[in-house]
């Protein structure tokens, strides 16, 4: 392995306040970082930096942890261009426009799906996220939700279950059926490609019974729950991932007084993920991520990157939303898009630049991070490190 010196970085984001200016991003001006293989070895000051290698010189431009995008839906075919254009034009969004990407996703070969997969994965890293969760769902099927997984895991270890997204079009007829079918033999298939266990308790999904019995079972089979929470109505959602002690009650729009105290609670457990890609493409209201944050939550921001609801990879994009629509400053959505996910995903190795972590990062085109939210819109990202290999 050979080590690389980082140098003349104008302002780096560590995420660690014991190695910077003691606010939560741990800011350093004028630093540098040394990369040693796929690990960080040293940050500090630009005018201490040890002997590298090799070195790059940053110009005096700004260095953040790469992203962690700790919810998305990239397993799938097809796209449903003519749904938002539709709801664009005055349709509201509903769960049932799933179904559209079922059937597209359960007549696409193998090979379609991973090269999908990998198409949205390259675009995201080259907008500077290094680490990526990504979900079944779109199968339904015991075979299909086996495939997808089996795919997903050759690209991400962060691998999620979700045959429970809607009810199978085959068990239309039939809920409780397919909840047996998700707790059953679609687990057995599944459980050994993924880390995870989520459900979408949602009206025209799953109620909070049957989200109860899924995640239950596939803790049972050691996946790690979380949820989609309280995204299109008011539910029990939140609330049910507060109990079972789940990663993350993701989505979080509408929420009582009860479940915001109930996630703040639950902060050092149970991560409130927004998802504003979400919201900005189905004119839905906005979560409340001050009110979360006051309230002493721990908030994550992802892209949510799926055909229907939200079809953005774009990490810096979400951060604009989070600040102009979700009352967030710019640092806190920065801290939500790096740390924040990383404690979704509970790891301690990604979201910060600190000695003995990943060595995932990347340059921005700008003197400070505070550009993403002040230029959206804008290719920042210029350089990207991933396992300290520069991928872009």
């Amino acid at each position: 392995m050979t080590t690389t010196a980082i140098t003349n970085i104008g302002s780096l984001v560590t995420n660690d306040p014991a190695l910077g200016d003691g606010s939560p991003l741990g800011l350093i001006e004028d630093a540098a970082v040394v990369l040693d293989g796929d690990t960080v070895a040293w940050v500090g000051p630009a005018g201490r930096v040890p002997a590298a290698d090799t070195a790059f010189d940053a110009k005096g431009r700004a260095v953040i942890p790469g992203f962690v995008d700790s919810h998305s839906h990239l397993v799938f075919a097809g796209d449903r261009t003519a749904e938002f254009n539709a709801r664009m034009s005055g349709r509201a969004y509903s769960a049932g426009g799933i179904r559209t990407t079922v059937a597209a996703t359960r007549a696409a070969t193998d090979a379609e799906l991973e090269a999908n997969l990998v198409r949205h994965l390259d675009e995201a890293l080259r907008q500077g996220t290094t680490t990526f969760e990504t979900k079944s769902g779109y199968g339904l099927t015991v075979a299909d939700e086996a495939r997808a997984l089996r795919i997903a895991s050759a690209h991400t270890d962060e691998v999620t279950y979700l045959g429970a997204h809607i009810v199978s079009p085959d068990y239309a007829e039939d809920p409780a059926g397919y909840v047996d079918l998700v707790t059953g033999e679609m687990l057995a298939a599944c459980a050994p490609y993924a880390r995870w266990v989520d459900v979408f308790c949602e009206k025209g999904a799953f109620d909070g019974d049957q989200a109860r019995a899924i995640l239950t079972a596939g803790a049972a089979a050691g996946l790690i729950p979380r949820v989609h929470a309280n995204q299109l109505t008011y539910g029990p959602g939140v609330q049910l991932a507060v109990e079972l002690e789940a990663a993350s009650a993701d989505h979080c729009t509408h929420l009582t007084d009860a479940d915001v105290d109930a996630l703040a609670q639950a902060s050092a457990t149970t991560v409130a993920t927004l998802l504003p890609g979400a919201e900005f493409s189905t004119r839905a209201q906005w979560p409340d991520a001050r009110r979360l944050i006051d309230a002493g939550a721990t908030v994550a921001l992802s892209t949510d990157c799926n055909p229907g609801s939200s079809y953005t990879s774009s990490m810096p994009f979400c951060i604009a939303l989070a600040v102009r629509d979700m009352r967030m400053t710019p640092d806190e959505a920065l801290w939500s898009a790096t740390a924040g996910g990383a404690r979704a995903l509970r790891r301690t190795d990604i979201g910060r630049l600190i000695p003995g972590a990943r060595a995932d990062l990347a340059l921005l085109d700008a003197p400070s991070h505070v550009h993403l939210a002040y230029r959206p819109g804008v290719p920042l990202v210029s350089a990207v490190w991933n396992r300290g290999v520069r991928a872009a």
